[in-house]
């Protein structure tokens, strides 16, 4: 389901129960803050057991279907065979298990019937949800759900409690969220424990629980500072000749290539031929051993329209040429703002490049995206007044020019490593070929 993810909700069921399925048939889909998914069936045979219904949430690693490879579901009757009956009762004891094991939980008592007896139903997480925040079946009748059919789904019915709709009949949930977080967080590390402080909620505060992914994120952030000593390293890069060779290819690339041609290809590029020049940056460390990466992949930060974060990746970056970095960066880029990603496309990383220019930000000190020991960071590009040398001395002139800032790991790159690194990646770009042909 790709790194870090831990959960996903069932969004549709592709198959109902007695149904075939082939081997590797879309069998459900599912959606995860990163990507959705359709997983495809593991085995050959017909659908006995469901255990999880739409809008559940389920963890990676649970079981969520029982499926009869003998083509039909299993049944534990009589038969004058023995040798069958050998064959097909282990089959009925483990589907007995595993319904018990994973079923249960999901199937825990509550007071909110399943359907309101018009068509309107209420997943298993929805009715936890109710009975535990003390919400009654009829508040629960009145919420709009945005699910299929109007169905309540837990975006739903976690909203009616965080605007207060189950005040009424939870007022201990309501003195707890006004004053919440009362309770003081212990985050396990490696060495200590951190507590965060008590934080006071004050009169017009709104409280907003995060997304699954912002949660993902701020974890995976703090765990890569427990984690990774940073140091970042700035310099100063003159992209002029950058600048003025994509205004003048940009609309005959446009017409003969249909794509745009913006700075990042470009710059991924430069960054591409420094890595081969310092390979140290393009590792990760596991535990006392140090991993060096034999392909460069690549992962290119993107800001998503719903403000957070996702890092899709170009594999093998160092096959392309610019026209290949182009299309790659531009498919990426467009897959992930509407949200058309594949799990597979934000894996397997080896170095991560944020464009915090995109922003108007001249700079900036990144996080390094674990378990990668290196990122870099594009500031804006300016006009500013700058020292041109010249056969007949120095002169004052315009120029384009944008800092580079260099996050790395201080445990396996060194400041020698991490400066030089970053300073290649400059030469490459001032050195850029303004008479280059496509």
């Amino acid at each position: 389901m790709g790194e870090s993810v831990t959960e996903a909700t069932i969004t549709n069921w592709l198959k109902e129960v007695g149904d075939t399925v082939e081997m590797d048939e879309p069998l459900v889909e599912v959606a995860t803050d990163k990507v959705d998914n359709e997983l495809p069936s593991e085995a050959e045979g017909v659908l006995v057991k469901k255990l999880y219904e739409v809008d559940d949430v389920v963890q990676v690693g649970d079981v969520i279907a029982v499926i009869s490879t003998d083509g039909d579901a299993p049944s534990a009757s009589p038969t004058t065979d023995a040798a069958p009956v050998q064959e097909t009762a282990p089959l009925v004891e483990i589907e007995a298990e595993v319904v018990a094991a994973v079923a249960a939980p999901v199937n825990g008592s509550t007071d909110i019937p399943k359907s309101n007896g018009n068509g309107k139903f209420y997943s298993p997480l929805v009715r936890s949800i109710a009975k535990t925040e003390g919400i009654s079946f009829e508040q629960l009748e009145s919420i709009q759900g945005s699910g299929e059919n109007n169905r309540v789904t837990k975006k739903d019915i976690l909203n009616f409690i965080n605007n207060g709709g189950a005040a009424a009949t939870a007022p201990a949930k309501e003195v707890a969220t006004k004053t919440a977080p009362a309770a003081t967080k212990t985050v396990a590390t490696t060495k200590t424990e951190i507590h965060t402080p008590e934080v006071p909620v004050y009169e017009g505060d709104e409280i907003v629980e995060m997304d699954r992914m912002r949660k993902l994120i701020a974890d995976h952030m703090v765990m890569s500072v427990q984690t990774s000593p940073h140091v970042t390293a700035y310099v100063e890069a003159d992209v002029t000749n950058i600048v003025m060779w994509r205004n003048k290819i940009k609309n005959d690339f446009l017409e003969k290539e249909g794509e745009k041609m913006t700075f990042t290809p470009i710059f991924m590029e430069a960054i591409v031929k420094a890595i081969k020049d310092f390979p140290g940056v393009n590792v990760s460390v596991s535990g006392n051993n140090i991993i060096k990466r034999k392909n460069i992949n690549l992962g290119m930060a993107t800001a998503l329209p719903s403000g957070n974060l996702i890092v899709p990746v170009i594999k093998k970056a160092d096959n392309l040429n610019l026209i290949g970095l182009t299309k790659e960066v531009n498919d990426l880029a467009n897959r992930a703002r509407n949200n058309k990603l594949g799990s597979d496309d934000i894996q397997g990383g080896t170095y991560t490049v944020t464009n915090v220019g995109t922003f108007g930000n001249v700079m900036g000190t990144p996080i390094i995206n674990q378990p990668q020991v290196a990122i870099l960071a594009l500031g804006a590009i300016r006009k500013v007044p700058a020292v041109i040398e010249t056969p007949y001395g120095d002169t004052l002139g315009i120029r384009h020019k944008m800092f580079l800032s260099h996050s790395y790991d201080h445990r396996v790159v060194d400041g020698a490593l991490g400066g030089m690194f970053v300073k290649r990646v400059a030469d490459y770009l001032e050195q850029f070929d303004i008479n280059r042909e496509l």
